[in-house]
């Protein structure tokens, strides 16, 4: 008998020597592993020599699906390829742009915190066309939009010669063509670069990778500003050909791609839109007019309502917050979008929403908006949330309550069969998609599934465990919980 409470202190003993156990559900893990830094580093002025690529096909403002590859030289010129297609998947190539200038990096953006602005000048720029239909449309474009250098670019009923190579740009001719296409080349002009080290996935290995992402400035969601905007936010990032994610089937094909033979992806399934569950961001984002952000969506599939949580921040790697804001509402049955395939176009109704101040700064702001516009007058303090759907939203922020968006959204499956969610790019000039025709046509950064439909409880760890490995690389063991420690006591006093 004494040998059994002997046993039944000592496990109560290591289960108290244990720290408080709490639910901490998945989602809540990668929000704070993103707040953490993520062990990310960027290196100012960045080091740009190398080949980036794509890491799968993207979707730019039109909308326009392509694959770039660029490279750049140690004496500052740079030879890059932008390959566009016909559909979203990137495998029906409709023309290919050889793009050849130099780059001048300049001093860190005064704008956009780690990112470094540059110069850029072209020299060449040439297109080469995969197909009739495509010579002919881009011809048409052309010849009707273009200055007197450029009405006969090419003549009408000009017979497609495949692999020909035909000039738009040229500096010494003074020539310009490249109008017509949309197209300009001042996403170069706002630069970052980071590197991180991704977990080698086989069992018997342990270390990690150097994974290199260059982020390039943001292209203007308005087809007739982007000739004209200079970026203040980054477009979808490309990957160093050396150092990228594994696996990664896109990089290698891209990679290997020229202007007469554009890569052909790999054939991805069409998920269907189930949004039901938790999704959150992957990494700290930026969006134009410098705004840093995580976000974290919650879909209930069975009413169709929805929640949202934007972590705002004033630095790059989202470790200085400055406010929160919680919105919450329903949304509309999803409908195959007409306009940008593979998409699916709803509308959400924004209905409540509440703001949490997290600096002085924004505190301070809050307490000297206009009386009544924005919460309880005077009223605000760092930490403490309040709830601004009484004053129908907050001026001072720009959240009108209640409000309606048109949404476009997209599900796919990454590398590693992860359920990712992308949402519609919100406008450049930062007003909101509140009407059919500001619906968008390409995609913000994708959010990552972190809890199925039916996870309505988290699992049951301990922080001090959560994350560590054994020497093998494997998750270490979670200490258990300390009632069930104590149901064990219970049970040998029993039998004893």
């Amino acid at each position: 008998m004494v040998r059994c409470w002997w046993l039944a202190g000592l496990l109560v003993a290591c289960a108290a020597a244990e720290p408080p156990l709490r639910w901490e559900p998945r989602c809540r893990q990668q929000l704070r592993h993103l707040q953490d830094g993520a062990r990310i580093a960027a290196r100012l002025p960045p080091r740009l020599e190398g080949r980036w690529v794509s890491t799968g096909c993207e979707v730019r403002p039109g909308p326009e699906f392509l694959t770039r590859s660029y490279l750049f030289y140690a004496n500052r010129l740079f030879k890059a390829y932008q390959f566009y297609y016909w559909d979203p998947s990137c495998r029906d190539p409709s023309y290919s742009l050889v793009i050849k200038g130099k780059l001048r990096l300049r001093q860190a953006s005064w704008i956009t915190r780690g990112a470094t602005e540059a110069d850029y000048h072209l020299h060449k720029v040439g297109i080469v066309f995969h197909s009739q239909k495509a010579m002919r449309e881009v011809a048409s474009w052309i010849n009707q939009t273009s200055g007197e250098g450029c009405s006969g670019f090419l003549p009408p009923g000009r017979t497609w010669a495949p692999g020909a190579l035909y000039e738009l740009l040229s500096a010494k001719t003074e020539r310009d063509c490249t109008a017509a296409l949309g197209f300009a080349m001042h996403e170069l002009s706002l630069v970052r670069v980071e590197k991180h080290y991704q977990p080698l996935l086989q069992p018997q290995q342990s270390g990690s990778r150097l994974v290199e992402e260059l982020y390039l400035g943001d292209i203007h969601t308005e087809w007739v500003e982007r000739l004209h905007y200079r970026p203040t936010g980054y477009q979808r990032p490309m990957q160093s050909a050396v150092h990228h994610v594994h696996p990664c089937a896109a990089c290698g094909i891209i990679y290997r791609a020229d202007e007469h033979h554009p890569p052909i992806l790999p054939v991805r399934a069409q998920l269907p839109m189930q949004l039901s569950g938790s999704w959150v961001s992957t990494h700290c984002e930026v969006r134009p007019a410098v705004l840093f952000l995580t976000r974290y969506f919650i879909f209930h599939g069975n009413n169709h309502t929805w929640e949202g949580y934007y972590y705002h921040y004033s630095d790059p790697l989202c470790k200085q917050p400055t406010f929160t804001i919680y919105a919450s509402g329903h949304y509309t049955q999803g409908i195959p979008s007409s306009k940008v395939r593979g998409g699916t176009e709803l509308a959400f109704k924004v209905t409540q929403a509440r703001v949490t101040p997290m600096d002085q700064v924004t505190v301070m702001m809050l307490n000297s908006s206009e009386p009544g516009s924005c919460g309880l007058t005077s009223s605000w303090s760092a930490g403490v949330e309040q709830d601004i759907t009484p004053t129908n939203g907050c001026l001072a922020l720009g959240i009108k309550l209640p409000h309606t968006e048109y949404e476009l959204f997209k599900t796919e499956q990454d590398t590693k069969d992860r359920s990712l969610l992308y949402v519609g790019e919100r406008p450049t000039d930062g007003s909101s998609p509140d009407s059919p025709d500001k619906r968008p046509t390409s995609y913000q950064a994708p959010l990552i599934q972190c809890a199925g439909a039916s996870e309505e409880f988290s699992n049951y760890v301990s922080l001090k465990y959560l994350g560590k490995k054994d020497g093998n690389g494997n998750d270490a063991l979670k200490p258990l919980p300390v009632a069930f420690l104590l149901f064990i006591a219970l049970l040998v006093l029993r039998w004893d």
